[in-house]
């Protein structure tokens, strides 16, 4: 049991280095492109999951079986896909032969075992999904499950065909367990990546520490000398179809124009372009053609030995005698082929490639000791490269452009209502303000309506004050017309007594001219005796009464009292002297 899983294992391992650099330049160009750094932590991930990946797709189809006739017919028994949910637990009653035990269900049950493996072959996925990919849980299970049917169809197809039936079965329960050892992964993997910090932080510090990393810079090196020998070759190749021959002046007229009218036109070349990369002067002044023909060259000079390194390499590549059962059985390293392509070189060329290869790790040493990294190239034609926006540094300027014209919009949006709202605040308060005024003005009318009404109390209580003093002056007039009227009332009841008295005294002096007439024949002396001498004294007290009245009726107004009283006196008088 362990040998079946064993073997896989050892197949990724002998794979995995021939891998791991047929992909590392399409890797360092990806990782190059989208973060702009190739950091430690990311690296070791990104070839961590490669070989994950690498060892589970063996652990899916190794070891392949012998292409025979009868081949369907052994394998006959896994033709046809297992439906059925649970068949797991059946499969291990079965396996622990109908007895109930620690060893017989789970120690030594083989169909736990195949489970237990099953949901480990996808446990790793979900770590990586959370920690590298930065999925979800809900993404993780989808990704789980599309991985584990892609190893289930794989296997019912035959390998996709390579063989003619299926040689593993197609269970249904592998896909059910497949999928929960990717979420039991991503679900454990919670911890340790809080722990551990995250790649994006990792390419943050190696972006500080080197904006400009000399990985970087040598992989665009790599592509525009590979791009330069490919365009070369088929230039010539060309030129040799139509004319039978390609000028020798060729290869250098497609390496000016490729690292010198290039970089002069554009301020990059074809791999600096697609590392994002640009050719910048030491004194931020433009490109000068002087300057990049001396940097080509010194390039060159410094190249033409990785060149034939990379053309060694290659050819110890095509030359290596790799076997079809590359899956299943690993070879040696190659060294056979390299000794033979070593031998078959002249010692003059031997002695080239020595030299080149010794002048390049010079060269990378210094560049390596350098403070700023620079090559020699770089500080001999004083000029450098500099960075592009990558496409993280896009997104996230993007993402920030986006932020802030959304909280411009929000900040626009509230300052279009806010300015909708102080407008009709401001109307609102023009209408309230014309309110206020026209309540002013009707305030005004009626403060000057109460200020008149105020006028006419005050007018009133003027008008009421004079009429009380006109009522107290009437009262006074008539408490002194009651005093006349009783002065009047009394200047009657003397002009009565006096009217009394008058025809007392005319009574008096009748009877006085009785006397007289009596006397007349009398003496003197007699005359003089009688009683008729009292009759002068009484008429005179009845003049002096009749006087008094009409003192009084002269001082109360009274005419007609005056009048009759003046009327009694004088006939009190004319009594008095006819008396007399």
């Amino acid at each position: 049991m362990a040998t079946a899983y064993l073997l896989p294992i050892k197949t990724a391992a002998a794979l995995f280095p021939l891998l791991a650099l047929v992909l590392l330049l399409p890797t360092a160009v990806l990782l190059y492109r989208r973060h702009g750094v190739m950091s430690r932590g990311r690296t070791l991930s990104v070839y961590g999951f490669l070989y994950y990946s690498l060892t589970a797709f063996c652990m899916t189809i190794v070891p392949l079986p012998k292409q025979t006739a009868d081949m369907c017919q052994r394998f006959a028994i896994v033709a046809h896909p297992q439906w059925m949910p649970g068949n797991t637990f059946r499969d291990i009653w079965k396996e622990a032969d109908h007895k109930i035990g620690l060893n017989a269900l789970v120690l030594q049950n083989p169909a736990v075992a195949g489970t237990l493996f099953n949901l480990l072959l996808l446990l790793p996925l979900g770590i990586f999904l959370r920690y590298h990919f930065v999925r979800s849980l809900r993404a993780t299970a989808l990704i789980g499950f599309t991985v584990s049917l892609f190893f289930e169809l794989t296997q019912w197809t035959g390998v996709w065909g390579l063989y003619n039936c299926p040689y593993r079965l197609f269970d249904v329960d592998d896909l059910i367990v497949n999928t929960a050892g990717a979420m039991a992964g991503w679900l454990l993997a919670g911890p340790v990546a809080r722990m551990l910090p995250t790649l994006e932080t990792l390419d943050g510090r190696a972006l500080a520490a080197r904006p400009v990393p000399f990985g970087r810079r040598l992989t665009a090196l790599v592509v525009d000398v590979a791009g330069y020998v490919l365009a070369s070759v088929f230039a010539m190749a060309v030129m040799t179809f139509q004319s039978g021959t390609a000028p020798t002046w060729t290869p250098i007229a497609i390496f000016v124009a490729w690292f010198v009218l290039l970089p002069l036109a554009t301020g990059t070349t074809p791999g600096k372009r697609l590392l994002l990369l640009k050719l910048v002067a030491d004194d931020g002044g433009p490109l000068l053609p002087w300057r990049l023909t001396l940097r080509a060259l010194l390039l060159g000079a410094l190249a033409m030995p990785f060149l034939s390194g990379l053309f060694l390499a290659v050819v110890i590549l095509l030359n290596e005698p790799y076997p079809s059962v590359l899956f299943t059985t690993v070879r040696d390293s190659g060294a056979q082929g390299a000794a033979a392509v070593l031998t078959a070189l002249s010692p003059g060329q031997l002695l080239a490639v020595l030299v080149g290869f010794t002048l390049t790790v010079t060269c990378v040493r210094k560049t390596l000791r350098h403070p700023d990294r620079l090559a020699p190239h770089d500080r001999i034609s004083g000029i450098r490269n500099a960075t592009l926006p990558h496409s993280r540094a896009i997104r996230a300027a993007q993402g920030a452009r986006a932020a802030q014209g959304a909280a411009q919009g929000r900040a626009a949006g509230a300052a279009r209502d806010g300015a909708g709202a102080a407008a009709g605040a401001a109307r609102d308060a023009a209408r309230g303000a014309g309110d206020a005024a026209r309540a002013a003005r009707d305030a005004t009318g009626a403060a000057r309506g109460a200020a008149g009404a105020a006028g006419g109390v005050a007018g009133a209580a003027r008008d009421a004050t004079g009429a009380t003093r006109g009522a107290a002056g009437a009262a006074r007039d008539a408490t002194g017309a009651a005093g006349a009227a009783r002065d009047a009332a009394g200047a009657t009841g003397d002009a009565a007594g006096a009217t009394r008295g008058t025809a007392g005294a005319t009574g008096a002096a009748r009877d006085a001219a009785g006397a007289d007439t009596q006397t007349a024949a009398q003496s003197p002396v007699q005359a003089a005796a009688r009683p008729g001498d009292r009759a002068a004294p009484v008429a005179v007290v009845v003049a002096q009464d009749a006087d008094d009245a009409l003192a009084d009726a002269d001082a109360s107004g009274r005419p007609l009292a005056t009048a009759a009283t003046t009327g009694s006196a004088a006939e009190a008088q004319g009594s008095a002297a006819d008396s007399r």
